[in-house]
């Protein structure tokens, strides 16, 4: 599965126990009618792959979906999820348009004369 949008937020690294468990969030936007700021978390060595990004670019973001189950000490059963990366790439020169072929000006293109006033309803519907 994927994600993709702009980086709002990149989190510090964090960790955690003895045992150096490392965990690193990133929230991006994702541009559609309704955005959504989802959180991902990369963990363990994949927090490095954070180190090159930053707020405002676009980003596509590899994923999987986790879920546990956890019984609280009164014997009540949880279910928490999470979204957890492995691998980001930046979208930039999709947004630059670097890899758009050039654009004429304007004046480079002559108006046409030999329109008639019944060809205007060609359409088919």
């Amino acid at each position: 599965m994927e994600v993709q949008g702009r980086i709002k937020m990149v989190g510090e690294t964090q960790t955690f126990g003895s045992n150096g468990f490392r965990k690193r969030e990133i929230v991006v936007t994702t541009e559609e009618q309704y955005p959504q700021h989802i959180m991902v978390e990369f963990v363990q060595d994949k927090t490095d792959l954070l180190n090159s990004y930053q707020v405002g670019q676009q980003v596509k973001i590899s994923i999987n979906l986790r879920g546990r189950e956890w019984v609280n000490p009164q014997g009540e059963t949880k279910y928490f999820n999470s979204i957890q990366g492995w691998r980001i790439e930046a979208l930039q020169a999709d947004a630059s348009g670097e890899n758009l072929p050039p654009v004429p000006p304007a004046d480079a293109f002559e108006p046409a004369g030999d329109l008639k006033e019944d060809d205007h309803d060609d359409l088919p519907f």
